[in-house]
């Protein structure tokens, strides 16, 4: 279902030139300037319609204005070459216009930007096209989703676009294909069955002719996989398990049959290198989340990044994080892929910050472990073997009497994507500080008890632990990706959920849980300006530019905001 709010004026658009003109003249003579107004901006939406190669998408460099896929390369950098907005000038941000979405359900997309037209999801499952530079809508697509269950609220983090084409997954596990001029209905092809807990929260990932999704669930007995569609008609290509089948390798790590139910969803954003044709995936807990005992062994394809070949679905590579996981602790981080002088050679490497307290530095080419380290305060692992298996600390585990876990079962990131600079080189991670959690054998992790603020996961209220008194908190931290050593840190008081960003003008943006959506600068960790937005900030920040005029939009409580330097 779709609806418009300049049709009058995309019509006119649609007709002859000699037409258009006439058209132009009469609202011109008219006075009517709201009217005239809403002509022009059909005209810029109608203008936005040349295809979206997949070079385009591969290659954005030659159209810094844009942001064609969900953090704006496909390695997943999130950093833009747009540097009009400046250490210098970024105090004068004011805000440009707001958008108000009609949903009040967790806003966590970041838009895509294509040649001035704003696309972006209303949660759980209508796509919004909107005029980039003032916030006014083109078209609406409504998707009313089957009846679902979800782990944590009916979310849905982004599009894809392709050609003319825009793709998006659904909490009741469709992927649709609608045109982006339009807002039509192309294709609805039904990736799996939502009334077997199923669904879809995961921006999609393109490569070449083929669209990816992959599917959330895994906290309630599902068997994660990801697929590659045809982006044309919507068939599907492959399908790639997550958990090994009986005679593959790995099965043996899971006891008896619960490799049949054992999680392992994958619920975001995925990475492609096209020098190897691999793409990249971060996977979830193993199924039941809290209590292994059912599901003897590593468990593996869960907590783990998975390398397949972007035409076939073969595994090429596999790393897993978290072995045996019994807190939680998805690997379903944003991977980062950059290229690096490692050790005094230049290294293609996967910087990985994740859930479980640790960072890593993987060869991306071959899964070789190069380096990792706790970057907040890990008590369940005391170091890595050579090959890069975490050595669990003794007693570390979910006991009869609860067992003090750190970090928390939300970790010290979630979801939220990073940057990474490749003009500072430095790797930019938005996340938690000071926080852990009782784990018992058999039963949901228990918060130490206290009078502070809670966060919540689905229906069920955890609180973080309080280490020596101090609540737990979060910051925006630079890291050095050769040593993986903080350089400099930013406290955002309050935890976080949102991502960051990077730019060319030297800046890093981020927000917190209380609204608050700051600008940094990206070599010092030095605030350079903030604004109070009232909602708490769910999404990873974008930036883009329409007629030479750069924006920076972020998604907070259930609205966009989008700001900009004045230049009157």
């Amino acid at each position: 279902m779709k609806t418009f709010s300049s049709s009058a004026f995309a019509a006119l658009w649609r007709t002859g030139r000699s037409a258009k003109l006439a058209g132009f003249a009469a609202l011109w003579r008219s006075g009517r300037l709201a009217v005239l107004a809403g002509f022009a901006a059909a005209l810029i939406f109608n203008s936005a319609t040349a295809q979206v190669s997949f070079q385009r998408i591969l290659d954005p460099s030659a159209e810094p204005h844009n942001w064609l896929s969900y953090s704006r390369t496909l390695n997943n950098q999130r950093h833009s070459p747009l540097k009009q907005i400046d250490t210098t000038n970024v105090a004068n941000l004011e805000l440009a216009w707001v958008w108000q979405a009609k949903s009040l359900e967790k806003f966590e997309a970041t838009p895509l930007v294509v040649d001035g037209v704003l696309y972006t999801v209303q949660a759980p499952n209508d796509v919004v096209a909107l005029d980039a530079a003032s916030g006014r809508i083109f078209w609406t697509y409504h998707h009313e989703p089957a009846p679902s269950r979800t782990c944590c609220g009916r979310v849905n983090r982004g599009l894809a676009i392709l050609g003319n084409t825009l793709f998006m997954g659904t909490v009741d596990s469709h992927l649709l294909a609608l045109d982006a001029r339009s807002g039509s209905l192309l294709w609805d092809t039904v990736v799996a069955d939502a009334g077997a807990n199923y669904s879809i929260t995961m921006p999609p990932l393109i490569v070449r002719d083929k669209v990816y999704i992959g599917t959330a669930g895994g906290d309630i007995n599902i068997r994660g996989f990801v697929a590659a569609y045809d982006a044309n008609t919507g068939k599907e290509v492959w399908k790639r398990h997550t958990i090994p089948g009986p005679g593959e390798p790995g099965n043996e790590s899971w006891s008896g049959d619960s490799w049949k139910v054992g999680g392992a969803a994958i619920w975001n954003a995925g990475a492609y290198d096209e020098e190897a044709n691999l793409v990249y995936w971060g996977t979830g807990n193993p199924a039941p989340d809290w209590d292994g005992r059912s599901r003897l062994g590593d468990n593996l394809w869960s907590d783990s990044v998975i390398a397949l070949d972007a035409d076939t679905g073969a595994m090429r590579w596999a790393y897993q994080f978290t072995p045996h996981d019994e807190l939680d602790y998805d690997s379903t981080q944003v991977p980062v892929l950059a290229d690096i002088e490692w050790q005094g050679v230049q290294r293609k490497v996967m910087l990985w910050a994740n859930r479980n307290g640790l960072m890593y530095v993987l060869d991306r080419l071959t899964g070789e472990f190069l380096l990792g380290k706790p970057y907040v305060e890990v008590n369940w692992m005391t170091g890595f073997t050579p090959e890069g298996r975490p050595i669990r600390a003794p007693g570390m585990l979910p006991s009869a009497k609860g067992t003090l876990i750190k970090p928390h079962v939300h970790g010290a990131i979630n979801w939220a994507p990073p940057s990474y600079s490749p003009a500072t080189g430095l790797f930019y991670v938005a996340h938690w500080e000071n926080s852990g959690i009782i784990a018992i054998e058999g039963q949901f992790p228990q918060a130490i008890p206290t009078n502070r603020r809670q966060t919540s996961m689905g229906d069920v209220a955890l609180e973080p632990f309080f280490n020596n008194d101090e609540e737990a908190r979060g910051v925006i931290r630079a890291y050095d990706p050769q040593t993986l050593e903080p350089v400099w840190a930013f406290e955002l008081g309050n935890i976080t959920w949102g991502g960051v960003l990077s730019t060319a003008g030297n800046l890093v943006f981020g927000g917190n849980k209380d609204g608050y959506f700051v600008a940094l600068d990206a070599r010092s960790g030095e605030l350079l300006w903030k604004a109070a937005l009232g909602g708490q900030v769910n999404s990873g920040p974008m930036t883009y530019s329409v007629a030479g005029k750069q924006y920076v939009a972020v998604a907070a409580g259930s609205a966009l905001f989008t700001f900009c330097v004045r230049s009157d």
